[in-house]
């Protein structure tokens, strides 16, 4: 005869409650802070909203966006550039060029964009002579060369850091075993260990990216007219405060499609390493 076990009639423990500390209701009142500060900022925009301005000041604020574009696009790839001998510097064994690599690096790290901004676009005409007899003022000159100048080599110290920090995480059994196949030490840098480094740096390349695109705004200092110096030109001409918040919504909705746009490459490269 089989017998059938009846259905506990026991309740299951009841739910532990969450306790209200202090750190969940600072939490708390922060983030409907924070809530607060959303709407109200999205309300003034909303019920401020001037068509006339818009018409007004919307071609110059355009012009500007596609000017930082060029202006990050072009410091990034030039920066690049500038990195790989850096990198090779920082790689080197050679106390003499791994001590140049590493001041540049230094310098450019430890210093202030602005600084270096103005000290390459002020500073400039200190040398007027001497960059005419060179053929370089005509570059120097133009505050927009300046900036691309300036923003090229701060960014290529940290490009730098980045690749040579991302080859030294590849484990050294890698060179072991390519050298064991005979390759090449030109091969092995860029048949192996460069693929391999370069998936490690997707994610800090992409920070470099959007650090540059909200640091681009220096450049309206020394009146480059990209986002900023257009939103600065508008502003004096309007004494408008909207005008800021709407600079600062385009530059947040840059970095946002530019972070959705490198989480997609990086999930593209790197679907092989899921399977």
């Amino acid at each position: 005869m089989t017998y059938i076990d009846a259905p506990s009639t026991e309740r299951p423990p009841a739910a532990k409650r969450r306790t209200w500390t202090s750190a969940r209701i600072t939490g708390l009142l922060l983030m409907m802070l924070w809530a607060a500060l959303g709407l109200s900022i999205v309300y003034m925009l909303v019920s401020g909203y001037d068509p006339e301005k818009v018409t007004k000041y919307g071609p110059r604020i355009l012009s500007g966006i596609w000017v930082t574009v060029k202006l990050v696009a072009m410091s990034i790839v030039l920066g690049a550039l500038i990195s790989i001998p850096v990198v090779i510097g920082r790689l080197s064994h050679n106390p003499i060029i791994g001590g140049i690599a590493f001041g540049y690096s230094y310098f450019f790290r430890g210093t202030p964009l602005l600084a270096q901004t103005f000290l390459v676009y002020y500073g400039a005409g200190q040398f007027t002579d001497v960059l005419k007899a060179a053929g370089l003022w005509v570059f120097f000159r133009d505050a927009y060369f300046c900036a691309i100048f300036t923003f090229s080599l701060n960014t290529a110290a940290y490009q730098a850091e980045i690749l040579a920090g991302a080859i030294r995480a590849v484990p050294s059994g890698q060179w072991q075993a390519a050298d064991a196949l005979g390759l090449r030490p030109f091969t092995t840098m860029f048949k192996v260990i460069l693929p391999q480094a370069l998936i490690t740096a997707l994610r800090p390349y992409g920070n470099e990216v959007i650090l540059m695109i909200k640091g681009s705004a220096i450049a309206s200092i020394i009146t480059v007219l990209d986002l900023m110096g257009q939103t600065r030109y508008a502003f004096s001409k309007s004494y408008d405060l909207q005008i800021y918040i709407w600079a600062a919504v385009i530059y947040l909705i840059t970095v946002e499609v530019l972070r959705r746009l490198w989480e997609m490459m990086e999930r593209r490269l790197t679907r092989h390493l899921r399977r």
